[in-house]
C-alpha cells in the first residue's frame, strides 16, 4: 500500500485565532495537516452524534450508514495517533530533546481517548445486533462523549504541541515521517477522508490540499472522487457538502 502521502498534506497553515503557531509562523506541512485533521474529525463526531439521536433505531440500513463512518472515523483517528506516536514525536524529540515531557502528556492523554475509541466501536456492533432505542441512545452518546473528549485533546495539542513542531521539525523530517507512514484505509475510504478535509476549507487551503497530493490522486479526486464523495454525504447527512 502506498505511504500517507495518499491523504492531503497541504502546504501552509490554517489560519485561525486557535490554530497552533501565529499566522506569521514560517510554514510548517506537519502542523498544517494535524490542524486539518483535527478539524474534520470534531466536525464529523459531532454531526454523528446529532443524526445518530434522531436515526429511527430499527432501520439495518440507516444503522450500517452511521456505524460504518463511524468506523471509519475511529481507525482514521487511531492510525493517526499511531503515526504521532510511532514517527512524529519521535522525530520531534530527535530535533528538540527538551520537548519529552510534552510528548510524554500527550501520550498519556491520548491512551484514554484511544479507548474511548474502541468503546466507539463496541456501541456501534452492539446497536447494529439489537436495533433497540437503548443501543442506539449508547452509541449516540458514545459519539457525543468521545466528540467532547477529542474537542479537549486537540485543543491541548494545538496549545502545547503544534508549535514546536513548527518550531523544531523540518520539513525534511516531516517528509521522512510521510515515507515512514502507511495508510490503513483503501483508496475509496482514502478519498471519503480528502473530501471530507476539502469540505469546509477556503479556497486557498483547497488549493493547498489539492497540491499536496500526487497528480494521479488529484485526477482520480476529479473524475471519479468529487462524485462519489457527494452521494456519501447525501447518504449520510440527508443533504449534500457544503460545497
Amino acid at each position: 500500500m502506498p505511504p500517507a502521502a495518499a491523504l492531503p498534506r497541504p502546504l501552509a497553515l490554517e489560519t485561525r485565532p486557535d490554530a497552533g503557531p501565529p499566522a506569521d509562523a514560517p510554514p510548517s506541512r506537519a502542523v498544517a495537516w494535524e490542524l486539518v485533521l483535527h478539524r474534520l474529525v470534531r466536525r464529523e463526531l459531532r454531526l454523528l452524534a446529532e443524526l445518530s439521536a434522531w436515526a429511527p433505531a430499527t432501520d439495518p440500513d440507516r444503522t450500517r450508514t452511521l456505524t460504518g463512518h463511524a468506523d471509519l472515523l475511529g481507525r482514521l483517528l487511531l492510525h493517526h495517533h499511531a503515526t504521532e506516536r510511532e514517527l512524529l514525536w519521535p522525530a520531534l524529540l530527535r530535533a528538540a530533546p527538551s520537548t519529552r515531557p510534552h510528548a510524554e502528556a500527550w501520550t498519556a492523554r491520548v491512551a484514554g481517548l484511544d479507548d474511548r475509541l474502541r468503546g466507539l466501536s463496541t456501541a456501534a456492533r452492539q446497536w447494529g445486533v439489537a436495533c433497540s432505542d437503548k443501543a442506539r441512545n449508547t452509541f449516540a452518546l458514545a459519539c457525543l462523549d468521545l466528540a467532547d473528549a477529542v474537542e479537549r485533546q486537540t485543543a491541548e495539542e494545538e496549545r502545547d504541541l503544534l508549535p514546536l513542531l513548527a518550531e523544531h521539525l523540518s520539513p525534511a523530517a516531516w517528509a521522512e515521517v510521510t515515507r515512514a507512514a502507511r495508510c490503513p484505509l483503501s483508496r475509496r475510504e482514502r478519498s471519503l477522508v480528502l473530501g471530507l478535509a476539502l469540505e469546509d476549507a477556503s479556497a486557498d487551503d483547497r488549493a493547498r490540499l489539492l497540491a499536496g497530493l500526487p497528480v494521479s490522486t488529484r485526477l482520480a479526486w476529479r473524475l471519479v472522487g468529487r462524485r462519489r464523495y457527494r452521494a456519501t454525504v447525501v447518504r449520510l447527512r440527508g443533504a449534500p457538502p457544503a460545497r
